[in-house]
């Protein structure tokens, strides 16, 4: 597997002023990562999250964060549904914005709008899932984490815990970058690994289902939710079984961590998602300023990090506050 390196590119805005050997101040010259022209940039947020998730709303502001940092307008909207998504990259291709930010969790299902925004010669930087697809759909790059990495470190870490039968609950269908972290969390685990399908948009329903697997299966004595939601459902569930199982999850909410802090959550795994709003929007600032590139054809990775106990109260106020 490859190593792909993490790239720092948070670049503020940066103004040159001096003086002439008259002693009058010199004229101000921009920066390719300075303030926008009077002709500002729009560039277009399209991703798979549905409406009111907590991951995706602290990529959002990660997004309009930079956006008003450059002076750019940017557009957030997210479908979970692929064909729609789909439709709204058309939208935005339509409309020739200036640069689309794509979350790749379909990349078959998002192939051919893909592929109409890059004729149309407007920069895509992918993010979050579809890291192995990005450059061959001729994205400028992608930033995310390397899903099977972080399944395996999580799965290494509930080893440690004792757990040797893992539940791992999927809650987006067709998201290949869940099947991916189930698939990493077996091999970390190197024991048995069961995944439960539910909705997300169902917490009540995830919380039941969650219960009667872990009823019906005493063997089961871990859980790894794949998204915050779904931690805190399956920590619910968890206390109405009876069970004994641990519990992990990805991706950082306030509640997350405040279940970290009371014990309830093992730990987070942390891609800070805040970076895969601001990221996207700062490089494609720099390429329709500069044409500056960054990863080199490789991804840029934001994690994985891990939250736990020890680290929660350092991040508890950030997640508070939207940004992790």
């Amino acid at each position: 597997m490859r190593h792909t390196p993490i790239v720092l590119a948070l670049l503020g805005a940066l103004t040159l002023a001096g003086c002439s050997s008259s002693g009058e101040p010199a004229a101000e010259s921009a920066s390719p990562a300075g303030p926008a022209s009077a002709n500002a940039a729009t560039f277009a947020v399209i991703t798979h999250g549905a409406p009111g998730d907590a991951f995706w709303d602290v990529v959002k502001n990660g997004a309009e964060a930079a956006g008003k940092q450059y002076g750019a307008t940017v557009t957030y909207q997210g479908d979970g549904d692929p064909g729609r998504q789909s439709q709204l990259i058309d939208q935005a291709v339509s409309e020739k914005v200036d640069g689309i930010v794509i979350s790749l969790a379909n990349p078959d299902a998002l192939k051919e709008a893909v592929g109409k925004a890059v004729a149309a010669k407007i920069p895509v930087v992918t993010i979050n899932s579809g890291a192995d697809s990005s450059k061959a759909l001729g994205a400028i790059t992608h930033v995310g984490q390397s899903e099977d990495v972080a399944g395996r470190g999580a799965g290494e870490q509930l080893k440690a815990a004792g757990v040797t039968k893992l539940l791992c609950v999927i809650h987006e269908a067709g998201n290949i970058g869940l099947d991916q972290r189930c698939k990493g969390a077996e091999q970390g685990l190197g024991g048995t690994v069961e995944r439960l399908q539910v909705d997300v948009s169902n917490l009540a329903d995830v919380t039941s289902k969650v219960t009667a697997k872990l009823q019906s299966d005493k063997q089961v004595n871990g859980v790894l939710a794949l998204n915050p939601a779904i931690a805190v459902a399956a920590r619910d569930a968890i206390k109405d079984s009876g069970s004994q199982a641990r519990l992990a999850t990805f991706d950082l909410s306030a509640d997350v961590v405040s279940a970290i802090k009371d014990g309830d959550v093992l730990f987070a795994v942390d891609q800070q998602q805040y970076l895969q709003g601001w990221l996207p929007i700062t490089f494609l600032h720099l390429y329709k300023a500069n044409l500056n590139t960054v990863g080199g054809g490789l991804p840029v990775n934001t994690g994985p990090g891990f939250v736990t106990k020890e680290t929660a109260d350092q991040v508890a106020k950030l997640a508070e506050a939207g940004t992790r």
